[in-house]
């Protein structure tokens, strides 16, 4: 018999989650701090919490996909949080990307409670969301991945268990740190091809099979030559991440010299208002430091 499935947190990720675990059939219980945000859902068949005790009175794994550490701990520990519904052994999975130095202490207080509790965060962009082909690693005890596994199937394609508590928020990071590296490249990549007149879907076309080849160049390059700055994953979100893998690499006296300086050209767009862009907006900042701009005739 499966598992009773709670889901907090419906935003541009955690509305197709949700939906995939309805789809593998399990009964969700929702939740979502814009209560709009859940109407769509619950048209489909979900059952609508008041708040974060009231999804984990009526679940047995409590999913939650929010944007940052305050926001896990208000869900968890704040008025009606979730440790205020939830029954002992009940098993959280954060698929959020936060502090790993946080998650390490949620994991020890919710022990202590008698609950259970895996970090788990996402990559695969929204569209991974909606397809149910997130790559999720997975920080937590063995035997709790075991439980979990049938939950995290239902939302993903590729699922290692990397380590301990906070293991799973590290891994993220590393991502992190790959996914807005590979951004750059990518913008310095097109501007070149822009300025030496290539073909920009001809130039993708050759190089995205070969060594080069990356799903941010196949995904947001695509996007990028085109003008469409729609966002799997915002920039505001982008930099919320980036300045966790700085202080964690603070922290361990790490010089992350390229990191840092994406960081900054998020900034500037920041500046200008489009912290609700993609994060392969990036190529704008570029754009502007090179004077060249995807998709002129310049």
């Amino acid at each position: 018999m499966k598992e009773s499935i709670g889901f907090i947190g419906l935003g541009i990720m955690g509305s197709g989650m949700a939906q995939n675990l309805q789809k593998a059939g399990f009964d969700v219980h929702v939740w979502n701090r814009t209560a709009s945000r859940m109407d769509p859902i619950v048209a489909e068949g979900a059952i609508p919490a008041s708040d974060p005790a009231d999804v984990a009175s009526k679940s047995s794994i409590v999913t939650i996909c929010v944007s940052n550490t305050q926001d896990v701990e208000d869900v968890l520990f704040g008025d009606r949080g979730i440790v205020e519904g939830a029954q002992p052994n009940t098993l959280i999975i954060d698929t959020s990307t936060i502090s790993p130095q946080a998650t390490i202490k949620m994991h020890s207080r919710l022990h202590e409670l008698g609950l259970r509790m895996l970090d788990a965060p996402i990559s695969g962009g929204s569209e991974g969301a909606t397809n149910g082909t997130l790559s999720i690693m997975v920080g937590g005890e063995v035997s709790d991945v075991n439980r979990a596994m049938g939950v995290l199937s239902a939302m993903g394609r590729q699922i290692t268990h990397v380590g301990s508590a906070g293991a799973g928020q590290m891994v993220k990071l590393v991502n992190q740190i790959v996914v807005v590296g590979t951004m750059q490249a990518i913008s310095e990549g097109l501007l070149f091809a822009q300025k030496g007149g290539l073909d920009l879907n001809k130039t993708i076309e050759a190089i995205e099979h070969g060594a080069a080849g990356s799903w941010m160049l196949s995904h947001r390059g695509t996007q990028a030559i085109v003008r469409d700055f729609t966002p799997g994953f915002t920039i505001d979100l982008q930099q919320k991440d980036l300045r966790l893998v700085l202080e964690a690499a603070d922290e361990m006296g790490l010089p992350l010299p390229s990191t840092s300086q994406i960081f900054q050209l998020y900034r500037s767009l920041q500046e200008k208002g489009l912290g609700q862009e993609g994060n392969h907006a990036l190529i704008q900042a570029l754009e502007h430091l090179s004077g060249v701009t995807i998709g002129s005739s310049k």
